[in-house]
């Protein structure tokens, strides 16, 4: 039986006589109600999977366009990864501090404070244990960065490693799963 809704559309409107014949509790109208819910469930799924690989994909998109600026395509050293990582890191503190400056003496953060205080605190506490970015010391992995093409698709064929603060370097999975 179809799911899709206009597969299920389709196979109604085909019938003879379908149009006239379809009340609020026939066959055909809860098939239509059932593949209408399933559609909707299906496009909310993916919405908020999309929602959460962004990050990622910011992520990534932030090293390609340092990798692209860079003139030669010689491996990066992980000090040059590191100090990549600490430019990332401080991408919100401007907004940060705009946000802090306007809020009037005496009352309380606000939640796009709160928001990007708690991501400036995940993101540094990750950076501790280890920062999930694309491997750019490599020099294949590093061509094949600079020719991605922004979607999350593309990032399978990328090696990534995890840099810690403390200058050690790990090699990662993608996905990101944790500490892999």
């Amino acid at each position: 039986m179809p799911k899709d809704l206009a597969k299920v559309q389709k196979k109604i409107h085909k019938k003879k006589g379908a149009a006239t014949s379809l009340h609020e509790n026939s066959r055909d109208a809860k098939l239509l109600r059932r593949a209408g819910a399933r559609s909707d469930k299906l496009d909310k799924l993916a919405n908020a999977r999309a929602k959460a690989l962004q990050p990622y994909l910011q992520r990534i998109s932030f090293f390609q366009s340092a990798a692209q600026e860079q003139e030669a395509s010689d491996p990066l050293t992980i000090e040059s990864m590191q100090a990549l990582i600490e430019i990332y890191l401080d991408r919100d503190a401007h907004e940060l501090s705009t946000i802090q400056s306007q809020r009037r003496p005496g009352r309380p953060p606000s939640t796009a404070e709160d928001t990007l205080k708690q991501r400036i605190e995940v993101e540094a506490n990750e950076y501790r244990s280890g920062y999930w970015i694309p491997d750019m010391a490599d020099a294949e992995n590093l061509g094949r960065l600079k020719e991605w093409n922004e979607e999350w698709t593309g990032l399978g064929t990328l090696k990534y490693v995890r840099i810690a603060r403390d200058g050690t370097r790990h090699v990662s999975s993608f996905p990101p799963k944790g500490k892999s």
